[in-house]
């Protein structure tokens, strides 16, 4: 059973950082891409950024290019989404989404199984 649990959310200021991870079970993490959405509430969720299965290819939606990196550490089944100079607009729920295949991707589509979720919440 495939299992995504996120963590590290919570309330910070602007232009402060979280760090937000995911733990995978029950997959062959090392050879899926991972990606991470948000979502705010009236809102369709939205793709923020993605990973290949090795790191060496990742994808970022315009509005967080600069400010936030994704990272993923194989040996421990688990992907990061290091978040800095946090702005008010970043504040939704953040999930971690896998994919099936070794390829990142940037639509919802293309993931398979999803986690809970984790609240940002940045105040002005």
């Amino acid at each position: 059973q495939v299992q995504l649990v996120e963590s590290g959310g919570g309330l910070v200021q602007a232009e402060g950082s979280l760090r937000l991870s995911c733990a995978a079970s029950g997959l062959a993490f090392t050879t899926r891409a991972m990606g991470w959405f948000r979502q705010v509430p009236g809102k369709e969720r939205e793709f923020v950024a993605c990973i290949n299965w090795n790191g060496a290819n990742t994808h970022y939606v315009d509005s967080v290019k600069g400010r936030f990196t994704i990272t993923r550490d194989n040996a421990k089944s688990t992907v990061f989404l290091q978040m800095n100079s946090l702005k008010p607009e970043d504040t939704a729920v953040y999930y971690c989404a896998d994919r099936t295949t070794s390829v990142a991707a940037t639509s919802r589509e293309a993931y398979d199984y999803w986690g809970q979720g984790t609240q940002v919440t940045v105040s002005s």
